[in-house]
């Protein structure tokens, strides 16, 4: 057991931040996205023992931070250990080999930190791929004179995913693997794609569960499903989307899906590869936008989920925002900024029921109403009715024997031949 503990400690990195504020930044957003770095870095199994900050009207081209700074950095790490410098950032090619050079240790920027986390958190075939894919599809045109850089890098933070001897290969060799890693992923994507048509034949009304990462939607998608899926105080904890079915009052069923957390300045290359998983939202007839209210910056972060879900198609789908973590805040002050809400805390059960009373409510919004009378000998189609509809209202006639019913139908379901039978009785 010690030995494996010491294992453990002896796998965190000892890590340096950089970040340039330069002229087209706001100074809340820049500090708050380097306080993010940091998270980023905790996640990757790093220690971050210090940040260096500089003001610049623009990076610097050659070196991303200015060279007097560079020579400051350089005077610092003589003093210290350590194994890894990241860049706020995303650097060109050049900028980080120069660093290389300079500085003598590994440096990395801030999308080769979030393609690395990733890499390590991918659980299924197909994330494993669209995650080897978005990091060949960075690193390709780096590869120009990082050999003997590479080389040098040994394991740890920004080198997992594509070992280092197939980042040395040609470039032939790369584009090949690429084709074939699409070639896999068209087939899964297919799959994909039978699957969303099987569940639209079916017409389970679909509700999608987005937000920045560790806003808590997984910890939410645990408790309105009562399943058990991963779920961890850290920067996307989430990445393979999982399904659930969750039971309205009503006793009417709907998919749950959560999804992986959004980020800014989330590798282009990332959500590329990861499109057909995040299509799911597009497929949702409701989306719960899960925002942490007690975050400094959550007015940016609903924008960054935002325009992302802009880039997918998705902007038109009926929203709900959920405020999480309203432990952490003075309720009574509270003001939000967006309609409709819930103000809530994910481990409170009253909190729970009222999520799942109001996503009830904007299904009847979108769905048209109905009323009608079933027979007592057809009374095996209730629990068809009340799986797929929703109802409101359901008494027991003596004298006509059967069910007075009102409620609320999709239209395009077939359970609008039931509907219909019992509306005619």
């Amino acid at each position: 057991m010690e030995k494996i503990l010491i294992k453990q400690v002896m796998m965190i990195e000892q890590v340096l931040l950089m970040a340039v504020l330069h002229d087209k930044m706001e100074e809340e957003i820049f500090y708050y996205s380097v306080e993010e770095l940091k998270s980023l870095a905790k996640t990757a199994q790093g220690t971050v023992v210090d940040t260096i900050i500089q003001k610049r009207p623009s990076p610097h081209r050659k070196y991303y931070i200015g060279e007097g700074k560079l020579r400051e950095v350089e005077e610092w790490l003589e003093e210290r250990e350590i194994d890894v410098v990241i860049a706020n950032e995303e650097l060109t090619g050049a900028q980080a080999r120069n660093l290389q050079e300079q500085l003598g240790v590994k440096v990395i920027d801030r999308s080769q930190l979030i393609l690395d986390i990733f890499a390590s958190r991918a659980r299924t075939k197909e994330g494993k791929l669209q995650v080897e894919l978005a990091q060949y599809d960075y690193m390709l045109p780096r590869l120009h004179g990082q050999g003997t850089a590479l080389s040098r890098l040994g394991g740890g933070i920004g080198t997992r995913g594509p070992g280092e001897t197939k980042l040395e290969t040609d470039q032939r060799h790369i584009r090949n693997r690429m084709d074939e890693i699409k070639r896999r992923l068209k087939q899964v994507v297919n799959q994909r794609e039978q699957y969303r048509e099987n569940r639209r034949r079916n017409h389970l009304f679909q509700v999608a569960v987005v937000g920045y990462t560790n806003a808590g939607k997984s910890t939410l998608f645990n408790q309105l499903t009562k399943s058990n899926s991963y779920e961890e105080d850290q920067l996307f904890a989430t990445l393979d989307p999982l399904s659930r079915k969750m039971a309205l009052p009503s006793h009417m069923q709907v998919l749950l899906t959560d999804t992986v957390g959004f980020i800014q300045d989330l590798p282009t290359a990332l959500v590329a590869a990861f499109r057909s998983t995040l299509e799911e939202v597009k497929e949702a007839d409701l989306i719960l936008h899960v925002m942490d209210v007690h975050a400094p910056n959550r007015e940016e972060q609903a924008r960054t989920v935002s325009r992302l879900l802009t880039e997918l198609g998705a902007d038109n789908v009926p929203a709900l925002t959920i405020y999480n973590k309203k432990d952490l805040i003075d309720a009574d002050s509270f003001v939000p900024s967006a309609f409709p809400y819930l103000l809530v805390s994910a481990f409170a059960d009253q909190d729970i029921r009222l999520i799942k009373q109001q996503v009830e409510e904007l299904v009847k919004e979108i769905w048209m109403d109905y009323e009608g009378f079933l027979p007592e000998h057809e009374a095996n189609k209730l629990a068809r009715i009340r799986q797929h509809t929703i109802i409101t209202e359901q008494q027991y006639d003596e004298t006509s024997l059967g069910y007075h019913l009102k409620g609320f139908v999709d239209p395009d379901h077939a359970i609008m031949r039931e509907i219909k039978e019992i509306q005619s009785e």
